[in-house]
């Protein structure tokens, strides 16, 4: 992992996936864990982090090679401690690159049993604070439904905003700006 990107909270480790991350996770889930070295649970992946998310992300990153490395999943494990060791707690990150406007969107997703601990909103703060420290990046945004109030409270409680519908059917769109609302 020397080149890795690492993102470092008091409680999470965010680590930039990459092609090897991602193929490893789809062709040999059994070395995902000695390649993250930390335990990951057999309910893994998670949420719309699905088989289908990961060939997405490996797809993209066969195209972009390490210059698109950070504008995918990043994934959000769980420093080790009294309770329990160093664990795969859940995933996050960027849709890709930003767009012409400054954009970049984000996804997260927390495997159940780590879930109404913070950890969203830890992973969500992390990856927001990071997009804006490059220059050209206005805005983050992120889609949801009404179904999912938990999702709707983690944006709200990250500082984003209720700005529309979403691309896809039954979805809301949510925003945070470089710049606060006045």
């Amino acid at each position: 992992m020397n080149n890795t990107k690492i993102l470092q909270s008091h409680r999470l480790t965010l680590i930039a996936s990459t092609l090897a991350h991602v193929r490893t996770e789809l062709e040999s889930p059994e070395q995902f864990a000695t390649l993250l070295g930390a335990v990951v649970s057999t309910e893994w992946p998670t949420g719309e982090y699905d088989r289908d998310a990961i060939e997405f992300f490996r797809a993209r990153m066969e195209e972009g090679g390490a210059e698109v490395e950070g504008w995918y999943g990043w994934y959000a494990v769980r420093v080790a401690d009294l309770e329990c060791p160093r664990t795969l707690v859940g995933v996050g990150g960027y849709f890709g690159p930003p767009d012409a406007e400054g954009t970049v969107e984000i996804g997260y997703s927390v495997l159940p049993e780590w879930q109404r601990r913070g950890y969203a909103s830890e992973m969500v703060q992390m990856l927001v604070e990071h997009a804006f420290t490059f220059a050209h990046i206005e805005r983050v945004i992120a889609q949801t439904t009404e179904a999912n109030p938990a999702s709707i409270a983690v944006l709200l409680r990250c500082g984003f905003h209720a700005a529309g519908v979403g691309r896809e059917f039954g979805t809301l769109r949510f925003e945070r700006s470089r710049t606060p609302r006045a």
